[in-house]
């Protein structure tokens, strides 16, 4: 049996495109979904926390050190310029695995800069790594 678990997230990005006539997918800054662990092309699912909307696309690598944040397709139909979104990651983890996953989080600015990166290391922690200033 695995479980799904939360792998990565990069916490509160801003939107800076929305690209309707696209294929579809996100751009996302290469600095920013490596940092979290994440792979270009894969599955990711994003909230938008000023609409609440829900969806989930694929990640494609923008300019390194540009911060964009891009929804492209029917996605951006469901963001605004300026909303702040999450972007999450998840993996299949067998229930021992689960016991000890630590998931990568990476926290951004309003320029889409890492500010902080963290571990989740116990249920409503958070705990360091590094800060990037």
């Amino acid at each position: 049996m695995h479980i799904q678990m939360l792998k990565s997230k990069i916490h509160r990005a801003v939107v800076t495109g929305a690209e309707v006539d696209y294929i579809g997918s996100i751009t996302v800054d290469p600095v920013l979904f490596e940092a979290a662990g994440m792979l270009e092309y894969e599955k990711v699912q994003i909230a938008d926390v000023e609409t609440g909307n829900r969806l989930e696309t694929y990640i494609i690598a923008g300019e390194p050190g540009k911060g964009e944040i891009c929804l492209n397709g029917a996605a951006a139909k469901l963001v605004n310029l300026g909303d702040h979104i999450i972007i999450m990651s998840y993996a299949d983890l067998t229930p021992e695995e689960a016991k000890s996953h630590k998931p990568h989080v990476v926290f951004v600015n309003e320029k889409n800069q890492i500010s902080r990166l963290t571990r989740y290391e116990k249920a409503g922690s958070l705990y360091d790594l590094e800060v990037n200033k």
